[in-house]
């Protein structure tokens, strides 16, 4: 098992044998007598680590990819591994899971039918504004085109995106969703000058939509 965090995998695989013993859950041909090996596999070893888990993969192995929260490669580890192994002709089974960016956009009240994921801004104020500028010109010169946009920010990043935001776009209509599928998860609305005021923590997803009620 490829893991982000071997500890928190390590506990999630703690847990699962615990309740297959007390017969709470019934999962065919699992042997918990069985270890797996956990790899750890995270942002700044994903180069280092890749040719090592290709090798087991030729050799036969079943290898699994697992992130902390979320889906591998959406904002996680595990692109280069993907694009190494379809070089490589060796076939990738996708699991559906939890994924902040479906997960803020379905519950946000935004239009679903169009929507543009975009990841992290830059860090540099400059060419955050040029991205957002530019954005605002895409969606600005194309009728048809009109998505709800989706980005992630991080708590001590997020004031300065959000000014930069309200000078591009106006004191629109935002949604803050924070860590979603965890214990603390909280989907907030309002106008961006609101979201100033409060004082963001854990993992956050932006969204907001140029034409909401389409």
């Amino acid at each position: 098992i490829v893991c982000e965090d071997t500890r928190k995998t390590g506990n999630l695989i703690q847990s699962l044998e615990s309740r297959i013993k007390n017969q709470e859950i019934i999962i065919k041909d699992f042997d918990v007598n069985k270890k797996a090996k956990l790899i750890s596999y995270y942002d700044e070893v994903e180069e280092l680590k890749t040719p090592e888990i290709i090798q087991l993969l030729e050799e036969n192995n079943d290898v699994a990819l697992v992130s902390d929260a979320g889906t591998p490669l959406i904002a996680d580890p595990g692109y280069k591994l993907v694009r190494e192994c379809i070089k490589r002709g060796i076939n990738i089974v996708s699991v559906p899971g939890p994924s902040a960016v479906i997960s803020s956009l379905i519950s946000s009240g935004l239009p679903t039918n169009q929507f543009l994921y975009i990841g992290y801004l830059p860090v540099k104020q400059t060419k955050r504004v040029g991205m957002l500028k530019e954005l605002y010109s895409l969606m600005s010169a194309n009728k048809y085109a009109k998505p709800t946009i989706i980005f992630l920010e991080t708590p001590h990043r997020i004031k300065e995106s959000l000014e930069d935001l309200k000078e591009v776009f106006g004191d629109i209509e935002i949604i803050i969703a924070r860590e979603l599928t965890k214990i603390h998860e909280e989907t907030w609305r309002g106008k961006i000058f609101e979201a100033q005021k409060r004082e963001w923590r854990g993992e956050l997803v932006l969204l907001f939509a140029p034409n909401p009620d389409v």
